[in-house]
């Protein structure tokens, strides 16, 4: 068997005013050192059937942000077609996916991207996709793949076992001849992720039944989409997905994980206490532990925020809090500058805000340059205003670990207070957490779901519309 591999994921953000380029891609190729972090498991399958054969074309990754310019759409399409015409003939595809692109120009990029893969490999070939479960999946993509599966937890854990669940599933039913029939539910719910982590109630109990769905038979594999909510595109919602040989069964499990999305709907939450962030930073200080992290939701790179916004670094200073780490606000030129002046130099600065003009304004700061690190892909520098200390990037950059901070000389037990641009906390920032506090600040990513300007949203779409009813409706394949 001849198993092609290739995919492209990043997550768009639709008001987000800051394009995705080809430049914000990191690709990854066979013979990379990057290849085998992303697929480990290729060598233990290899060895099970000698007869199988992998051939790489491109993974291109992104971090999340503002809509993918049709440019770069093409030209990472353009590559990965090329290469599997080359390939011909495949008995199967899969696909690394994200799920939640937006191509600006277009509706259901990655419907048009499973669409063009199917048309150059055929029928006959079986096309195998790994989802984030912030993922939007459109009755377009069903129809072209055989195989979706999802991550089953946020924060995400599980990605490489959902990408051997991926190959797994497709080598199985390649091996025994299957062509598996799929049942799609749409869910019309549009919730953060902050609300639907997996590490909490109601998330975990939906997440936990995922299991109990799947026979290996009929009903082979089951996926709960969250959805991506923050894609003002027609195919923004939660869906159930199953797959297998029984076309009763695998209907009865995806209505059934559906129904219990719906009946939850209203107890989906936050993970931690939820407030402006002038308060967070007030029960912060009040606080006797530490640290105390606090999340500035609003403008998370992760969730594809610009990550310039200085609201909530507004209110600190305002405050004049006298110790703080602030992570982080991305301006190439005041790093340049910081750089420029050297440590210890005194200076005069306008950070943030340029990024996103129409929704910011720039913030006039004086402070001491403290650190200088990074490299020509990612130079940062560390501002100290009076206590508070700015971390600077040129690029947009998601602090997440440890080290990324004791790299800038912080370290994190030692702080009162470190605002992150994050939503919920990943595991290490969690682990460092004495305290947790999510603010609801502005930004592309506003947790104010129902104040954001949608137009094309499939409606009616809870919570947009409160009150609204539903049926679910099986769309079999």
């Amino acid at each position: 068997m001849k198993i092609a591999i290739g995919g492209i994921a990043t997550e768009s953000c639709t008001f987000s005013p800051l394009p995705t380029t080809i430049a914000d891609f990191r690709f990854t190729r066979p013979g990379d050192a990057r290849y085998a972090e992303l697929y480990p498991f290729l060598p233990t399958l290899s060895a099970a059937q000698p007869d199988l054969q992998f051939v790489g074309t491109v993974s291109a990754k992104a971090l999340p942000g503002g809509p993918v310019t049709q440019r770069a759409y093409d030209v990472i399409k353009a590559e990965v077609l090329t290469k599997l015409e080359a390939a011909l003939p495949l008995d199967g595809v899969y696909l690394d996916m994200h799920g939640a692109m937006f191509v600006a120009g277009m509706q259901d990029a990655e419907g048009d991207w499973m669409q063009s893969i199917r048309e150059l490999v055929g029928a006959r070939c079986l096309i195998s996709a790994s989802y984030d479960l912030h993922g939007n999946v459109s009755p377009r993509i069903m129809q072209h793949v055989d195989i979706l599966t999802g991550y089953r937890t946020a924060p995400h854990v599980d990605t490489l076992q959902t990408r051997r669940r991926a190959m797994t599933l497709l080598l199985h039913c390649l091996g025994e001849g299957i062509v598996p029939r799929k049942a799609y539910v749409r869910i019309p719910i549009g919730l953060p992720g902050e609300k639907t982590s997996t590490e909490w109630d109601p998330g975990r109990s939906l997440y936990e039944a995922i299991p109990g769905e799947i026979d290996g038979q009929a009903v082979i594999d089951a996926t709960v989409q969250v959805g991506y909510v923050w894609a003002d595109e027609p195919r923004m919602s939660a869906c159930a997905i199953a797959i297998g040989a029984d076309a009763q069964a695998i209907s009865a499990a995806a209505t059934g994980l559906a129904q219990r999305f719906w009946r939850h709907r209203a107890g989906f939450r936050f993970g931690v206490e939820a407030l402006p962030g002038r308060s967070c930073l007030q029960r912060a200080l009040q606080s006797d532990v530490m640290p105390v992290l606090i999340s500035d939701s609003g403008d998370n790179p992760t969730a594809g925020g610009v990550g310039d916004r200085t609201a909530l670094l507004q209110e600190a200073l305002d405050m004049q809090i006298p110790s703080m780490v602030y992570a982080s606000v991305v301006d190439a030129q005041a790093v340049r500058e910081c750089a420029e002046g050297g440590v210890g130099a005194e200076l005069q600065l306008s950070i943030g805000g340029s990024l996103d003009p129409a929704h910011a304004q720039p913030l006039a700061v004086t402070g001491r340059v403290e650190c200088l690190a990074g490299d020509d892909g990612n130079r940062m520098a560390v501002l100290n205003c009076k206590g508070i200390r700015i971390i600077l990037t040129s690029q947009r950059s998601a602090f997440h670990r440890r080290q990324q901070f004791t790299e800038l000389g912080i370290v994190p037990e030692q702080e009162k207070i470190l605002v992150v641009k994050i939503g919920y906390l990943v595991p290490e920032l969690k682990a460092m957490a004495k305290a947790a506090f999510l603010a609801l600040t502005p930004g592309a990513v506003n947790q104010d779901i129902v104040s954001l300007p949608f137009q094309r949203v499939t409606r009616p779409c809870y919570p947009l519309d409160a009150d609204m009813e539903w049926t679910p409706q099986v769309l079999l394949y």
